[in-house]
This record gives structure tokens, sequence and C-alpha cells, in this order.
């Protein structure tokens, strides 16, 4: 479950969802207005049934607000490699440190606030970072790769997949399988935050049955908030569907069962 810390709109539907076993992984935004109050609720959790990871964040609250960049002209500045690297380094370590402080570990993985975890130059001095901080590794990292037409709804919301997909997926699984790090097979969730919530069960009924092992279904859920949000109606869509009891209803129906992405990854990747 993805911007944890961002609003308390969003640590409500999350912590909401963990407690009836829906979510087995929380992202952080260490820069959020909502972090430092919605960190101690999760640093509470047993982190064997559910895993905290850092939501690396570049386009909404980087904790140095001068590095903060539209997401395209993020996109563009990092294939120019025009970035600064020197704040990127610094602002990478800063959120990595920032979520060790408040959760009194390190992550159990890192993922990328509008994915920008892939992008060029960030995704270099990212595992740099993860490779001095942990040389043990133990961590993994999100993936982008896009599944089979048959988990997206309509031609939209299949070429945003394969967009977001192009952007870095096979570079940073490149590095990642050097480094030694895993990583879930394909990223399903991807859709255009449209539609309402009837719309969305039937997302989440199909991205269900076209998972595989080692697939991750990216979810945004909040309850409301007076904070800004655009994605304020989609949350509440999809934090309806989630915590509704039909969910396990499709979840079997699909033959699908979750855990935490650490302990599948350990039994699809042994000697990784």
């Amino acid at each position: 479950m993805d911007d944890y810390g961002l609003h308390a709109g969003i640590n409500q539907a999350v912590l909401a969802l963990v407690h009836q076993g829906r979510v087995q992984a929380v992202s952080a935004m260490v820069g959020g207005p909502a972090w430092t109050s919605g960190a101690p609720a999760l640093r509470a959790l047993d982190p064997r049934q559910l895993e905290v990871g850092l939501h690396l964040d570049l386009t909404e609250c980087p904790l140095q607000p001068a590095l903060r960049r539209p997401l395209g002209p993020l996109i563009a500045m990092a294939y120019l490699r025009r970035l600064d690297s020197r704040a990127l380094r610094i602002e990478i370590c800063a959120q990595l440190d920032a979520f060790e402080q408040a959760m009194g570990r390190a992550p159990a993985y890192v993922d990328g606030h509008q994915h920008v975890h892939q992008l060029p130059m960030v995704r270099t001095l990212l595992l740099q970072e993860l490779a001095r901080r942990y040389p043990a590794g133990g961590l993994w990292l999100r993936a982008t790769h896009s599944p089979q037409c048959a988990a997206h709804a309509d031609v939209r919301t299949r070429f945003k997949s394969h967009v977001i997909a192009s952007l870095g997926a096979t570079a940073l699984s490149a590095l990642a399988r050097r480094q030694g790090l895993r990583q879930n097979a394909r990223l399903l969730g991807v859709y255009d935050f449209a539609g309402g919530a009837q719309r969305y069960r039937a997302r989440v009924q199909r991205w269900l049955h076209a998972a595989r092992d080692g697939d991750l279904l990216m979810c945004h859920a909040g309850l409301p908030t007076s904070a800004p949000d655009g994605l304020t109606a989609a949350r509440q869509d999809e934090f309806a569907v989630l915590s509704a009891p039909e969910f396990e209803d499709a979840l079997a129906a699909a033959r699908v069962r979750l855990q935490p992405m650490g302990q599948i990854l350990v039994e699809l990747l042994p000697n990784l």
C-alpha cells in the first residue's frame, strides 16, 4: 500500500486494511506531513507479518524542498543526466536515515513515489547507497514490469502500465541482479484512477485472476481528509473495495493467497 505518511486519511485507511489482513506491505513517505505522527503505529506492528518499505519521493514531499520536481520535468532531467547528483545522493541518504530513525530498523524494501526509484541517475545512486548501508542485502526492490494484456481493462491503462515499465524496469532489474537484490515479478494495480468503486472492483478481480507467484498488487487507499489530494475519490473507492467482505471472495475465486513479498521471494529465489 503506497503513500503512508502523506496525510492522516491514508494512514487510517492503511492501518485498517492491515488489521483486516488485506495489506502485507506499506510504503512510507518519510517527508510526508503525517509520517511523524503515523510512524509509531507501523513500528508497533510485527515486521514478520507486515513489511514496511521506503517510498522514495522526489515529486511530492522530499526532505530537501528545493529538490522537488513535477514528474514530467523530473523524468526529462533524469534522462538528460541533468539532475544534481550530490543533492540527489544527500536526499536518498536523508530519507533512509529518517526511515531508520522512525522505525528502528532498515526498510524491508524500497520503491518510489510515482516510480522515481527506477529513473536514470536515481537508480544508480539509490543502489550505491543500499550497497553501502546494507552490505548483507536482505531487502527487495519494487520492479515495474508490466503484466500481460489480460490484466488490463482497456487500452489506456495497458499503455500506462507499459510506459511505467519503459522508464527503467529493465535497467533497474539488471542493477538489482548484479547487486544480489530480489524483486517482485510484475506490477499489478496500474490504472487511471477513474471509474468509481464498481469499476475498481472489476479491475481488482481481473488483476487477481492474472496474478502469478511473486507479482505485486499496488494500491493507494485512503479515507476522507481535508488535506489537498488529487486522488481523494480514487483512494476512497479503493478502500471501499479492499475493505469489503467480498474481497475475500475475490481472492478465493482467483486462488490467490496474500503474503509479504520478502517471504515469497525467499521461496522463489532461495539462492539470492
